[in-house]
């Protein structure tokens, strides 16, 4: 990786509510608010804004663990701010804590790790039985 990665770097990610983004199975919606499953998206991709200016071109990041909580529902409409911070670097990992705000109410929170590796060794990976 390229320096300068440190905690207390932060991405963020703004939303709004869609009906993509509704709570639904198999088409099915369940609920017409914001998924848990849209902001897991939403606090991976904030997490990834933290890496991408510091992977070298032949290295890449890989999710290696996510943790949310889905603490209030959020309607159609409503601004989703998804912010993710850096909180722990260990040897090719990258942790962040994540933050998911509708307006001044906090939607979610969690942490995401992911893994720096080079892209061959992820195509040795992909390519197991």
């Amino acid at each position: 990786m390229k320096p300068g990665l440190q905690i207390g770097n932060q991405a963020i990610v703004y939303a709004v509510v869609s009906p993509e983004m509704f709570a639904q199975f198999e088409g099915e919606v369940i609920h017409p608010a914001y998924s848990t499953v849209t902001m897991i998206y939403h606090m991976e991709w904030a997490s990834r804004l933290l890496i991408i200016p510091y992977l070298d071109k032949e290295e890449e990041g890989m999710g290696g663990a996510v943790s949310a909580r889905h603490l209030s529902p959020s309607p159609e409409g409503a601004s989703i701010t998804v912010t993710a911070t850096v909180s722990k670097l260990e040897g090719n990992s990258v942790y962040s804590t994540v933050t998911v705000h509708n307006g001044k109410i906090l939607a979610g929170e969690g942490e995401v790790k992911q893994v720096i590796l080079k892209k061959s060794r992820i195509a040795e990976l992909l390519k197991r039985d």
